[in-house]
């Protein structure tokens, strides 16, 4: 059965990765998770806004990646080890932006003695950037802080727009801009702080694998709109990728999402990201993941992108999606995965910030997240 709560949790606050400086994001929510063979749907887990931004804003500056951990799931390979050996063109390294709640908190807590776990573990790796709040007069300026300084740095940013009107269906992460003519704006200002660098766009979580609440003619109205972002999101930056939702693999059949994701134009894009704010292991996404690829069709550069970030031990077994107990952080994000089609393993949720049963939905919890680093 689909895990329904949809991949944030309330929007009061960012989660996932930073915010950037974006208050209106709530945590991502994890998705409602199922059992390993899907069945009858109760709702996927809705994805909490990330609110990892934090209150203060800082020059970004060079931030020491900490190395890989070893890897938790069944997709370590051979092919995967040979690559990190072979001498090829060094890819760029992902962006890690200096301002989010877990960097607050270890920086506050230099005592505390689960703070250097969380340090290493979590607050050392980069994350995705959530821009909830819908708020069209500083979205460019609050997108090109955060391109700017991975500019800087060399180095590749994840942001997440989430403003999409009927965002979670009315969930605990409502809200977005009031009309689609709004947000078509907001994708356009959005745009334009893309800059000119290399960047990954996590375009809208849940927008297509939790469109069914919506009517027949507002959910064509939203995909046509959702066509349009990536459009514009190329136009403003042609070497920004934009990746368009296919929920998890406990949600809807592959053939199912990849007819909506063609609805959504996601074949004119550059793929399509799966298992934000979920639990679902790395190698049930790989599987899932080149199946929706498959019946999607258009180019064979079309690819995707995990969240690993809480996937380490995989779903629970009991279907439940709210800060879970025995849950692990899974693969460190990287822009090198080793697997045909996978083009990163991304932290698009932040690690530690709850779903809104450890603590308030999208804030920092350091019980949760030392338990998810252990």
């Amino acid at each position: 059965m689909v895990a329904v709560a949809s991949v944030v949790t309330l929007v009061g606050t960012v989660s996932g990765m930073i915010s950037a400086l974006d208050h209106g994001r709530g945590s991502d929510r994890a998705r409602s998770e199922v059992t390993h063979t899907p069945t009858p749907v109760p709702r996927p887990a809705r994805p909490v806004p990330s609110s990892s931004p934090s209150r203060t804003t800082r020059t970004p500056t060079a931030e020491s990646e900490v190395p890989e951990p070893s890897a938790t799931g069944p997709t370590s390979t051979r092919t995967e080890r040979k690559q990190r050996t072979d001498p090829v063109t060094p890819r760029p390294r992902l962006y890690r932006h200096p301002d989010s709640q877990v960097l607050d908190w270890v920086r506050a807590h230099p005592d505390d003695p689960r703070t250097a776990l969380i340090a290493s573990r979590i607050a050392g790796r980069p994350a995705a950037v959530w821009f909830a709040a819908y708020s069209p007069e500083t979205i460019a300026v609050r997108v090109r802080s955060v391109t700017a300084g991975a500019a800087a740095q060399g180095r590749v940013p994840v942001l997440v727009p989430y403003a999409i009107p009927d965002r979670d269906c009315g969930g605990a992460s409502r809200g977005g801009a009031p009309d689609l003519v709004a947000y078509d704006a907001w994708i356009d200002a959005f745009a334009r702080g893309l800059g000119s660098g290399e960047v990954i766009v996590i375009l809208e979580p849940d927008s297509i694998a939790q469109s069914d609440c919506l009517p027949d003619a507002d959910r064509a109205a939203r995909f046509a709109s959702l066509a349009r972002a990536g459009r514009a999101l190329k136009a403003a930056n042609p070497r920004a990728r934009v990746f368009y939702d296919a929920g998890h693999s406990g949600w809807n059949p592959p053939a199912k999402q990849a007819a909506l994701l063609k609805q959504a134009g996601a074949d004119a894009a550059d793929g399509i990201f799966s298992n934000v704010s979920n639990f679902r292991t790395t190698a049930d996404e790989i599987a899932y993941d080149r199946q929706v690829l498959d019946a999607l069709g258009g180019p064979a550069s079309l690819g995707a992108v995990i969240d690993t970030s809480r996937n380490g031990n995989g779903a629970p077994p009991d279907g439940q999606w709210c800060d879970p107990a025995g849950r692990r952080i899974g693969r460190a994000p990287t822009l090198t995965t080793g697997e045909a089609r996978i083009d990163a393993y991304l932290w698009v949720k932040l690690p530690g910030e709850s779903d809104g049963c450890r603590g308030a939905a999208g804030t920092f919890t350091p019980s949760y997240a030392y338990d998810l680093a252990r």
